[in-house]
């Protein structure tokens, strides 16, 4: 009696852990499949699979960043905005999602929020420090254009 117990026992636990493997692997899948679309220019494809890893993995800043791209591609400010404030709020120090935010404020000529989100990127870039040059340089011009207008 007992060993049919411990049977069951680790029959349920080899069943949880086989489901629970594939699981893990189909996360990983969605991602990686996700941007081969991306990179293949898929947009349609790619957006359907990140929004699907996220349905999985809902902490993955990765995925919202790439929809905030797919949606940058299709001009959909609204939803790319969405996305990068995921980005942000799941990975603070993400300076791809920041430099993207700090266009589109730099875009709608809000300063004081340019200026803000240049400040704190300069303290986490690490491969787009070259691009702080550039966005202070808009920024001036900007203001440039806003000051003579007046």
């Amino acid at each position: 009696m007992i060993n049919i117990k411990t049977n069951n026992i680790f029959f349920y636990i080899l069943i949880f852990c086989f489901f629970f493997n594939i699981k893990a692997i189909s996360k990983e899948n969605f991602f990686k499949e996700a941007k081969n679309k991306y990179d293949e220019k898929k947009m349609d494809d790619s957006k359907f699979l990140f929004q699907r890893n996220i349905v999985f993995n809902p902490k993955d800043a990765n995925s919202y960043l790439y929809l905030a791209k797919i949606y940058n591609y299709e001009k959909n400010e609204k939803e790319e905005l969405k996305n990068l404030k995921t980005t942000l709020l799941l990975q603070p120090n993400n300076e791809e999602a920041m430099f993207m935010l700090i266009n589109i404020e730099l875009e709608k000529s809000n300063f004081s929020e340019v200026r803000d989100l240049t400040s704190k990127f300069q303290v986490i870039c690490l491969n787009l420090c070259n691009e702080t040059e550039e966005i202070n340089q808009r920024l001036k011009d900007i203001e440039a254009k806003s000051f003579d207008s007046k």
